[in-house]
């Protein structure tokens, strides 16, 4: 509790500095759309939030196996299933605990627990873990196993490791290439059946999987899986108009199915052919006046209503991305983003497992400049 009260008091400090900026360019300039700045964390705050995935990464109960079993032989504890990944109550948040670990050290070198984040990086991340894992995927029933949410997460946590100027994060890579080049060439045989994106607002999306998938393989230089994402995307998503925007959220909502999809349509599309794309889909986003009121969590303790402070992260990433894509038509965009985060942010770190375990990842996701 002491942890939290610091949290919420440097978030308000923090906040109520971002709004005086705010205010004081819109009194000198009257439309403030290209004073506005995304949030971003500082040192202070990513020690605080450190906190979630440092001490999940090691929880291995409860736990959500989401498996199919063979027989008997397949009943084993989280940790023996998952040698790598059998904290933070599921596999892919196990796999994005760890992307944050790696995001915060590599962000700030200077985190006072960065030999702490190596010892639980190296441990978890070993060959020998990797290679169990990579045994797992590889059981006739656990082909299609976390496809593609958690193959996604997988793809993030090396597109991080392999932009991380340190010999110990040229181990990781190394130790974790198996199953990276697994779970690369899983996609690349998938995406081609997959006929029809999937526009839930949960796991499934496929936008949202295509995003992270797309930016890894552009940081390994994967030429047939860039160009695998980029068409799929482009024939799911090229003809779209229209999105009903004001039909989000549903009720366990932790993505915004519009703007995902417009979230990996700037990435696979040159700027004025997404500059005209966007006008047609969400044609309202251009509107200086355009509002989108963050999603309002009732019940913190249930795994499943916390889902939509998920939801304001993953809608101020895709925000913050659009506004910096086409800055001119969408940088008010960026105030709808920071509302979202100051929505969510103070509630971050409390005493529920059921939003802690997951969600200072998707607030890294929204507060770093992905």
């Amino acid at each position: 509790m002491k942890l939290h009260a610091l949290i919420l008091l440097s978030t308000a400090l923090l906040f109520s500095c971002s709004d005086q900026k705010v205010n004081e360019s819109t009194q000198l300039n009257g439309d403030n759309s290209e004073q506005l700045e995304p949030l971003r964390l500082n040192l202070e705050h990513a020690e605080r939030l450190l906190e979630l995935p440092l001490s999940c990464i090691d929880i291995e109960y409860p736990n959500k196996l989401n498996q199919v079993i063979a027989g008997e032989e397949d009943l084993k504890s989280p940790d023996k299933l998952h040698p790598a990944f059998y904290g933070c109550f599921d596999w892919h948040s196990a796999v994005h605990g760890h992307w944050s670990l790696v995001k915060l050290a590599k962000t700030y070198p200077e985190l006072k627990e960065k030999d702490q984040i190596f010892e639980g990086l190296l441990k978890h991340i070993s060959k020998e873990n990797i290679d169990g894992e990579t045994a797992y995927f590889q059981h006739s029933l656990s082909h299609n196993f976390e496809r593609t949410y958690g193959w996604a997460w997988l793809l993030k946590l090396a597109d991080e490791l392999h932009t991380w100027n340190d010999p110990k994060a040229r181990i990781l890579e190394q130790n974790l290439k198996p199953l990276t080049d697994l779970i690369a060439e899983r996609t690349i045989e998938f995406l081609p059946k997959l006929h029809y994106p999937i526009r839930a607002g949960t796991h499934t999306n496929t936008a949202f999987a295509l995003c992270m998938i797309y930016d890894y393989a552009l940081t390994s230089g994967n030429d047939e899986l860039k160009d695998a994402v980029s068409g799929r995307a482009k024939a799911f998503y090229g003809n779209d108009v229209d999105c009903p925007l004001t039909w989000e959220p549903s009720g366990y909502d932790f993505l915004s199915p519009c703007l995902e999809e417009a979230n990996i349509m700037r990435r696979v599309l040159p700027k004025p052919e997404f500059a005209t794309w966007l006008d047609r889909f969400l044609p309202q986003l251009k509107s200086s006046d355009y509002k989108l009121d963050p999603g309002f969590v009732s019940d913190r303790s249930d795994g499943h209503l916390v889902h939509l402070d998920g939801l304001n992260f993953s809608r101020a990433w895709c925000l913050f991305g659009i506004a910096k894509t086409l800055p001119e038509d969408y940088g008010h965009l960026i105030a709808i983003g920071n509302e979202h985060i100051e929505y969510s942010l103070p509630n971050l770190v409390g005493d529920s497992y059921e939003g802690g375990h997951w969600l200072a990842s998707f607030a890294l996701l929204a507060l770093s400049d992905e």
